[in-house]
């Protein structure tokens, strides 16, 4: 049995760190009122708007989760809820400008992250993990 963890837990604790990394930089930038569950399900919305079903399976969790979690960022002002053009009978759930804000915090300190991340393992490195990850993508990310 090998000790060494596996590429996928390798994957994972990165991600975690940089998880971490982002959630204290947005809270420390005043965005102090958010859960890691709602930065989660927010990470999963897009400019043109979701439906919370879609959100819920982006998320894997249920519907009535992501719809509370809707509801807590809805009331906090990072999302609001307008009609679907596609469909009369449904809402997306669109980025407020706070949204939009948010996700610029987030955005900047992830570029941090992976800045330092790219002068620990050196550009090489960093570029051929990304391009091997970007072509994992293809098969492991059902909403690419």
């Amino acid at each position: 049995m090998n000790n060494e963890p596996s590429t996928a837990l390798l994957m994972y604790i990165a991600h975690r760190a940089a998880e971490a990394r982002v959630f204290e930089a947005v809270r420390a930038a005043g965005f102090d009122d958010l859960t890691l569950a709602q930065c989660r399900l927010g990470q999963r919305l897009n400019q043109d708007g979701l439906r919370v079903t879609e959100i819920a399976a982006r998320a894997g969790v249920t519907k009535q989760t992501a719809g509370a979690l809707v509801d807590e960022l809805e009331a906090s002002g990072y999302v609001t809820r307008r009609p679907d053009p596609a469909d009369a009978r449904a809402r997306l759930v669109v980025l407020t400008e706070r949204g939009h804000a948010l996700c610029d915090a987030a955005a900047a300190e992830l570029a941090k992250v992976e800045g330092e991340w790219r002068t620990h393992v050196g550009a090489a490195a960093y570029d051929a993990m990304r391009d091997v990850l970007v072509a994992l993508r293809e098969i492991t990310d059902p909403y690419r």
